[in-house]
């Protein structure tokens, strides 16, 4: 009597759980944990040519006539580069070759003093981070090169001139290939000695300039 009620029991027991379950599975589930979405992160490796304009301000020493004009204007031009990417890390160099129309004048020898670059190149290595989504944060430095002519009521003198330049910049990657930036330099060409063009007994002339700008680049 008593092992047939206790199967009995159990078999009802049994019989209960498996209508619950089935009631269960029927009833609609008001939680689904969110899907893991992994973040997109760009591949910088590779060649890219682009676009920058910007805007320089700097200064200019003349030894002897004791001034210093403040060249400043616009900067624009093009930009050709290559990217190699290991892990989370970039390194690249870059070449850049822009028009100029920085240019700056002091009073000298009952006259003016005048400073001018009419164009502005650079050749860097870049140093990135390309662990933050799409965005590259970057150090750059390497080689500046570009014409200083100085003019004052004595005559006129130019040169091309190298120097070196350094900075930074971030980008970010957008759609397809395409990518903008934003970039400081510092740039620092040194000086030359344009003789009497400059004075009556010659002068040396420097050009340091700062240059912000803006860029957009194609990734092929």
């Amino acid at each position: 009597m008593t092992f047939r009620m206790l199967r009995t029991g159990a078999a009802f027991a049994a019989l209960m759980m498996a209508s619950i379950a089935a009631h269960a599975a029927d009833l609609p589930r008001s939680y689904k944990a969110p899907a893991y979405v992994a973040p997109v992160y760009a591949n910088w490796t590779g060649f890219y040519v682009g676009l920058n304009a910007g805007y320089g301000f700097g200064k200019s020493d003349w030894d002897f006539a004791a001034v210093s004009p403040s060249p400043k204007g616009f900067v624009g031009g093009v930009t050709l580069g290559y990217n190699f990417q290991t892990g989370l890390w970039l390194w690249g160099i870059e070449g850049d070759i822009a028009y100029s129309d920085m240019k700056g004048s002091a009073d000298c020898y009952l006259g003016t003093c005048e400073t001018k670059n009419s164009w502005l190149g650079t050749g860097r290595g870049r140093f990135g981070y390309a662990g933050w989504n799409n965005w590259l944060p970057y150090l750059t430095g390497g080689a500046a090169f570009g014409d200083v002519k100085a003019t004052s009521s004595f005559g006129d003198e130019s040169k091309v001139k190298i120097g070196w330049t350094a900075g930074a910049g971030v980008e970010y990657a957008m759609w397809s290939n395409w990518s903008v930036k934003a970039e400081y330099l510092y740039v620092d060409l040194g000086t030359f000695d344009c003789g009497i063009a400059c004075g009556p007994v010659g002068d040396t002339v420097s050009f340091k300039a700062n240059v912000v700008r803006a860029g957009v680049n194609y990734r092929f």
